[in-house]
């Protein structure tokens, strides 16, 4: 199974900054963000395959092992594999090995049941990997996956707890989503919280091979058009010169999904913050955080005879 160059997907140098990654993923998620793009199903596929790029590449851990074997999908020649040969994996031989590998590694990115991050018998502490799960991949460890590497015909101890990690975008994590898994097979349904965090912890107790648990990790996409910091939101929202200069009314869009109008004070100028109270994250003891607006300043691009006359007419009046 072939899977993504993230680096393609985000449009970006395989030694890109960590400034130039998150500003490729900004620029993209923001144009291909379902908000702007409602019934287009290529577009919400690519919002999501540029979630799973960013995921990895932002992470210094994931991104070190993806660039070790994520853009390949072969063990390099000489790689310390901690000295298992083929036979140590029972039978498996090193083409095997390799195919098994990105089989398991590609299933990750696809994040399970067609869902972002997912749950699948990945890799966690591999030889030699630095002990990095891969991306939105269970941390199983290889030696209970495997049977104990102790050769073949070694009886096989069956895994008990899996552990992975569940992409959702902030408007998920703030509303709450049903969310559906593929674990070992097996089709899991869980409900994340209103107002879950980032790096939020979920239990499916009973639910994993064996009768284990699943541990699920909530990593929290970032959003184009919102930044979250403590219980408070911020947004930008354009202001047209006029309208900053002469005090106006612009229209807010909220996270929660509402509309409104925000009243600009004359002589505002861009980068001013304003507030709007309650309507930021929701609280564990209820409530909600603030919304913050900062003004971007806007002057358009065209201009009719009539505006050019006008915007000379304010030139030659200022001192």
């Amino acid at each position: 199974m072939a899977y993504k160059d993230y680096y393609d997907v985000l449009g970006v140098s395989r030694g890109a900054s960590d400034a130039d990654i998150k500003s490729a993923y900004r620029k993209l998620a923001k144009q291909y963000h379902p908000d702007k793009n409602q019934g287009d199903e290529k577009a919400a596929d690519k919002f999501k395959e540029i979630g799973e790029a960013y995921a990895v590449l932002n992470d210094p851990e994931k991104r070190k092992v993806y660039d070790q074997f994520g853009h390949t999908g072969q063990v390099p020649p000489g790689y310390d594999t901690g000295g298992f040969q083929g036979g140590d994996f029972g039978g498996f031989d090193g083409s095997q090995f390799s195919d098994f590998f990105q089989d398991l590694f590609g299933r990750a990115a696809q994040g399970g049941a067609g869902r972002r991050g997912g749950v699948s018998t990945n890799f966690g502490g591999m030889p030699g990997a630095g002990g990095a799960g891969f991306p939105g991949g269970g941390q199983v460890n290889l030696e209970d996956l495997l049977g104990g590497l102790g050769g073949a015909g070694q009886s096989r101890r069956f895994v008990q707890n899996v552990e992975g990690e569940l992409q959702v975008t902030l408007a998920e994590a703030f509303h709450g989503s049903d969310e559906v898994i593929n674990v070992d097979g097996k089709r899991l349904s869980l409900r994340v919280p209103a107002g879950t965090r980032d790096g939020a912890r979920l239990r499916l107790a009973g639910q994993g091979p064996g009768g284990g648990d699943v541990l699920l990790t909530i990593r929290v996409l970032e959003d184009a058009s919102f930044e979250l910091e403590g219980d408070d939101l911020t947004t930008v929202v354009d202001v047209p010169a006029p309208v900053a200069a002469l005090g106006g009314d612009v229209k807010v869009r909220t996270l929660a999904g509402t509309t409104g109008n925000l009243s600009i004070p004359a002589g505002s100028s861009g980068g001013r913050k304003m507030r709007l109270r309650g309507q930021g994250w929701p609280r564990k003891g209820g409530g909600h955080g603030d919304l913050y607006v900062r003004l971007n300043l806007t002057v358009p691009k065209t201009l009719s005879d009539k505006e050019k006359e006008l915007y000379r007419q304010l030139r030659d009046l200022q001192p």
